[in-house]
């Protein structure tokens, strides 16, 4: 399979809201019970398009969209300015051949990039693939949220695991971001 991982653009928003829709449905990736639209979908983009943060897309043969993914500050208090959530996503038939680890490494390089210096994933459901993608990443495990989300009639543990980006923890930020 060839891939090619780019960034995002507003023509991508059919096809992410489409993967991000199976996702929401289906998973416990995301706490989410009903999928967004897609006008709403265009908002999120354009939120982390505007943060300057990174979102980039993955496309196979013929630019079919397999996956996406992005990463936002973590929280919206001025000190987590330099700590980043990630989001990755991939097309539900495609799962499990390496998209989703191509656009996770892709994604830390561009979120050091954003002058972000830690990269945090929440795990919704613990989901086991996802701990492996980040884990191959080399994100550790940060802590465990117990029965914090409740979807198709079960509660779920919300997993964080963290990775450092760039220069060690305590070292002073190269550049404030955006």
């Amino acid at each position: 399979m060839s891939m090619r991982i780019e960034p995002a653009t507003p023509d991508d928003v059919p096809e992410i809201t489409a993967i991000y829709a199976h996702h929401v449905i289906h998973g416990t990736a995301t706490y989410e019970l009903e999928p967004p639209d897609e006008a709403e979908m265009a908002e999120r983009f354009a939120t982390v398009a505007a943060a300057g943060g990174p979102w980039l897309v993955a496309r196979g043969d013929g630019d079919e969209l397999l996956g996406f993914a992005y990463a936002t500050q973590f929280r919206p208090r001025s000190a987590y300015r330099f700590t980043c959530e990630n989001s990755v996503y991939v097309r539900n038939d495609r799962r499990g051949e390496g998209i989703g680890r191509a656009l996770l490494a892709l994604l830390l390089v561009q979120a050091e990039r954003a002058g972000f210096r830690q990269m945090i994933a929440v795990i919704g459901g613990a989901e086991p693939a996802s701990r492996r993608l980040h884990a191959a990443c080399g994100f550790a495990d940060a802590g465990v949220l117990v029965a914090t989300g409740r979807k198709h009639a079960r509660w779920l543990d919300t997993l964080y695991m963290q990775r450092a980006l760039g220069v060690e923890a305590d070292a002073p930020p190269v550049e404030e971001p955006r």
